[in-house]
């Protein structure tokens, strides 16, 4: 065993990565005869059984609709319900829980914001975004351009996968409306410096956006410290349930911003003359909202906060660089991405071979990556590659996990070879 393994092994026996495991059922099964190794924690994490019982405890005791029953499950229900919104308050450190609004995910936050900034903006406005971004952060700022006249500038990025920082404070203008970062690259895994950034755009008078679907998994952000004006992550990605997300807006934007969508809930009074509309946050949350999906993030957050964070993300660091020093291994094999700060996530590639071949070959040995383009084309063309194979590691895998990944990579290679 390398100094490496050795030292990576000592921080995953101060986590007790085996007792973590027990948490989450799903990891115990078998895929093609094989065990069950996940690294495609990036598109979706699992859950551990924490949350399954906090959203079965729900439906079995608590269910009801919230806020207006005046019977005791309406009061359950709304009590665990706002009680989950606290506790996101306090995870993302926001002022109030005023200013968390409840999403269907990381998606839908984005396209809440692009639609309520729409009166901001006119022809000839500018609107950052970089060339690492994700669709749902590229994609709504495009329509709203297209309703506005304004234009999407890209923010470049250097071939180690960092944002060209330069690049960007050029950028900056007396016409630039918003700012809109990824502060993690589902691709790459960079951490971007977005709090410099952040200070940076808001001093050219812009508003600034940070997608965190990738980041919470792997740290809690801080939007006070950030000093960011929106912030929006899904559930689902870190070990919540799918279908909920949150949206962290400041204050003064959100009561400036008009309503996402019309309904109940987002109402103060409805008459056939004039709507007038809900307090925050109730007023973007319109219709019945996913009651027991906020109730599961909530439990998702109590459990990380139970662990060591510390002890998780150096045992990530050490997945990561167990999996760059074994890259060697594999004859013709390239990252994707090789930024300084990153947190687990490996994009590569193979000569003579497609990513989704590698993905199949790979599940059929029990291995679960994700292929393709990962809903980053421009960042895809930059690199002049159609797509890229991609293993995402989370803190519930281990480093025989990603020996065996290495493994089958061999294998797969010396087929092709």
């Amino acid at each position: 065993m390398t100094d490496l393994s050795m030292a990576s092994s000592a921080t995953q026996s101060v986590l007790d990565v085996d007792a973590i495991r027990q948490d989450f059922p799903i990891l115990a099964q078998q895929i093609n005869g094989n065990p069950l190794v996940y690294l495609d924690n990036g598109a979706s994490a699992h859950k551990p059984l924490a949350v399954l019982n906090a959203m079965d405890r729900y439906y079995r005791e608590q269910h009801s609709n919230v806020h207006r029953g005046a019977h005791t499950l309406g009061d359950r229900a709304t009590m665990v319900f706002e009680g989950a919104r606290e506790t996101v308050r306090a995870f993302v450190n926001a002022g109030s829980t005023e200013e968390i609004i409840w999403t269907r995910g990381t998606t839908e936050a984005i396209n809440l914001i692009a639609n309520g900034l729409a009166e901001r903006l006119s022809a000839g406005d500018e609107i950052l975004v970089s060339r690492m971004e994700h669709h749902a952060n590229i994609v709504p700022w495009q329509m709203l351009a297209e309703r506005t006249g304004a234009r999407v500038v890209p923010v470049e990025v250097t071939a180690s996968g960092e944002l060209d920082l330069e690049s960007f404070a050029a950028l900056l203008n007396e016409r630039t409306r918003i700012f809109a970062i990824t502060h993690v690259s589902n691709v790459l895994g960079t951490v971007n410096p977005v709090a410099s950034m952040v200070a940076q755009a808001k001093a050219a008078g812009a508003i600034t956006v940070i997608d965190g679907a990738q980041a919470v998994p792997h740290f809690k952000p801080d939007v006070q410290a950030l000093d960011c004006d929106f912030y929006a992550f899904s559930s689902h990605k870190m070990f919540g349930p799918t279908g909920i997300g949150v949206l962290y807006g400041r204050k003064q934007l959100l009561e400036a911003m008009p309503p996402y969508q019309g309904g109940g809930e987002m109402i103060e009074r409805v008459s056939f003359e004039r709507t007038t509309w809900n307090t925050l946050p109730y007023k973007f949350e319109a219709g019945t909202p996913a009651i027991a999906e906020a109730v599961g993030l909530g439990a998702a957050i109590d459990y990380l906060n139970r662990l060591d964070r510390v002890a998780l993300e150096a045992a990530e660091t050490g997945l990561l660089a167990r999996a760059n020093a074994l890259v060697e291994t594999v004859p013709g094999m390239q990252i994707i991405g090789t930024a300084a700060h990153r947190v687990p996530v490996m994009s590569f590639k193979i000569d003579g071979l497609h990513p989704s071949d590698i993905g199949t070959l790979l599940d059929q040995q029990g291995i679960a990556i994700r292929t393709g383009h990962h809903c980053a084309m421009p960042l895809m063309d930059f690199y002049g590659v159609p797509g890229t194979a991609r293993a995402s590691f989370a803190f519930y895998n281990t480093l025989d996990e990603v020996e065996q990944l290495f493994t089958a990579l061999q294998k797969i290679q010396r087929l092709f070879a």
